[in-house]
């Protein structure tokens, strides 16, 4: 069994208009949404044996934010900047070349892709996912190369609004 959970970076702050798009900031709403998204996947007992997040700083952010609740190492983060701008095909790249004896992942990445990645592999259709919202899928598969939505099934979608 493989577990991926996809999720997509917390809201960014436009204050910045000298910063590339690469490089602008979680706001304050993206900081606190990211913590409490932590939190909760921290209640559902989530613990991904390797975290992968883009390059951009609004998803490192995010994923440091949520691994510092999850007790994960921040500096075990995997950057790879493939994630940023990526395609549904790429993401889908970066995820097959994880090692097969890894069974749980976490992605942070961006929208619209990261939404469209994980309609790809849901065995039901999802809603565009909102900023710090997380998918959660389960695969019957031994590696990560024979992930689909043939052998998917969808534990749990959840985004910061159900927490207001």
């Amino acid at each position: 069994m493989k577990t991926l959970y996809i999720l997509r970076h917390a809201k960014s702050s436009w204050d910045f208009n000298e910063l590339s798009d690469h490089d602008r900031p979680l706001n304050k709403r993206g900081r606190t949404d990211a913590a409490i998204m932590g939190q909760e996947l921290a209640s559902r007992d989530v613990n991904p044996e390797i975290i992968i997040s883009s390059t951009a700083v609004r998803a490192l952010s995010t994923a440091t934010l949520i691994s510092k609740e999850l007790g994960f190492n921040p500096q075990d983060i995997l950057l790879r900047e493939r994630v940023y701008g990526a395609s549904k095909e790429d993401l889908l790249e970066v995820v097959q070349e994880v090692a097969t004896e890894v069974q749980t992942v976490m992605l942070v990445g961006h929208n619209e892709t990261i939404s469209e990645f994980a309609n790809s592999l849901s065995p039901e259709p999802l809603a565009a996912m909102p900023t710090a919202g997380v998918i959660a899928l389960e695969f019957n598969c031994d590696s990560w190369y024979e992930i689909s939505r043939d052998n998917a099934r969808l534990l749990f979608f959840d985004f910061p609004k159900n927490y207001e």
